[in-house]
């Protein structure tokens, strides 16, 4: 029986909980779309480690062998390797099954063009659309074929291997703790330091889609025993991915978290110190960031939230470095994509040509951030948005993504989820007392605006 369940794209993707939005009906109807979608061709299909990908990944590859598409099936790696082999093999796109960050239940699509970046918003829409058509599979003689190709990790990182000062790390000798979540990255991250010199011990260093060592979220609470291994073993860096190994997260030398922005921040300033040009980031990121460019002779521009958006506004201004403050780095020279594999060999060179990530990040300006989520349910969706729009009329605001007023204290971004139904809100101040009100600010003009009970 055909599954109800409608494709929905998210930011990164289609996911859900696999048995309930996410089942074997949905992956062979997906893969017959995106199929129809392309029209045919080459396509790569990837997974990361979880439970669910050997169901979900043969449904899809019916679905698109069905619909007349070879499928060269690379297995279990990074998503950004998948996002690198495509362009290298030049097939006509590909499909990896991931949920990313998400946690074990869940799995879901993202598709990737004959670029390697990921579909844009228009693309995505034309498969939703096409997801219900009733499709005549291609006759016997036109179905597609899947090979297996072994080849995906070289490929990647070879080119990484390329992209870094190997001799600076290897004189450097860093020692690296590198937290795998039992996810993709065990195929590489561990492999590419090693083979830059390093000495790398390993944590969640075996494939295993339950995340038995932690969830796949890197956030400061899950990487408790990761800030204790860098002190314990005196460590220089530590680094963390996500469950597909396109995020990475560092822990510095004296134990402490660092935020995706900041870290971007860092790397921001060691960019722009050989050459001067664009940094890309959504309007979510700290102000640290800007400050950081604006003193260190570069650009910075501002996009929507969502990697997609931040990597095509680079392809299409030329950056120099895109991120977001969730620890997604984007280096053009390799590719327009998130790539953890890259952003730790990057922070890797850093850190082995002398700079101490604990003192870099301790000589960024400093930001207090509070985030915060209100519940807005749909019928009152607009209601909110009109008090916000009142508001701007009088305000100094930037409106590339939600409302991002900005004061002289500080900033205060509010906007609708893309997943649930809520406004999220994020303020940021140098002083935590203005940082709370600003977010009180925006709390207040939300839950104003909601019809009362």
């Amino acid at each position: 029986m055909a599954t109800s369940v409608q494709p929905r794209f998210g930011t990164n993707g289609v996911r859900g909980v696999v048995g309930k939005e996410i089942t074997a009906d949905f992956a062979l109807r997906f893969g017959g779309a995106v199929g129809a979608f392309f029209g045919g061709g080459r396509i790569a299909v990837a997974t990361d480690t979880r439970t669910s990908k050997d169901m979900l990944s043969q449904a899809l590859l019916a679905g698109l062998t069905s619909s007349g598409c070879d499928v060269v099936h690379l297995g279990e790696i990074p998503t950004p390797a998948l996002q690198y082999y495509v362009p290298a093999r030049r097939l006509q796109g590909g499909v990896t099954v991931t949920a990313s960050h998400n946690p074990a239940e869940f799995n879901g699509f993202k598709v990737v063009g004959a670029d390697g970046m990921d579909a844009s918003r228009d693309e995505e829409r034309r498969i939703e659309s096409s997801f219900d058509e009733v499709r005549t599979p291609v006759s016997w003689d036109r179905c597609g074929r899947v090979t297996q190709a072994a080849d995906g990790v070289a490929v990647y990182l070879e080119d990484i291997l390329l992209r870094v000062d190997g001799a600076a790390i290897r004189a450097g000798a860093p020692r690296i703790v590198v937290d795998c979540a039992n996810g993709a990255a065990v195929h590489t991250t561990p492999d590419l330091l090693r083979r830059l010199g390093c000495t790398v011990l390993t944590l969640n260093g075996h494939p295993d889609g339950t995340f038995p060592g932690r969830p796949p979220e890197p956030k400061e609470e899950n990487l408790r025993e990761l800030a204790r291994l860098v002190v314990q073993t005196g460590a220089d860096l530590g680094i963390a991915h996500d469950g597909d190994a396109d995020r990475a997260v560092f822990i510095d030398d004296r134990g402490r978290y660092v935020h995706g922005d900041r870290a971007l921040a860092v790397m921001a300033r060691a960019v722009l110190a050989k050459r001067k040009g664009l940094i890309v980031t959504p309007v979510t990121s700290s102000s640290c960031v800007e400050d950081v460019v604006l003193e260190a002779g570069g650009t910075l521009e501002y996009t929507a939230v969502g990697a997609p958006t931040v990597s095509r506004r680079m392809k299409e201004t030329g950056a120099l470095l895109g991120g977001e403050e969730s620890g997604g780095l984007m280096f053009p020279e390799l590719h327009f994509a998130k790539d953890g594999g890259m952003a730790a060999a990057r922070m890797v060179e850093l850190v082995a040509t002398g700079t101490r990530l604990s003192e870099a990040v301790d000589a960024l300006p400093p930001y207090v951030l509070v985030r915060r989520s209100v519940p807005v349910a749909p019928e009152a969706h607009d209601a909110v948005v009109g008090a916000l729009l009142d508001v701007a009329r009088r305000e100094k605001v930037l409106t590339v993504d939600g409302f991002k007023f900005i004061r002289n204290e500080g900033w205060v971004l509010v906007r609708p989820s893309g997943t649930e139904p809520l406004f999220r809100l994020y303020a940021e101040a140098k002083k935590a007392e203005d940082a709370e009100t600003l977010a009180k600010f925006a709390e207040d003009l939300i839950r104003g605006a909601l019809p009362r009970a």
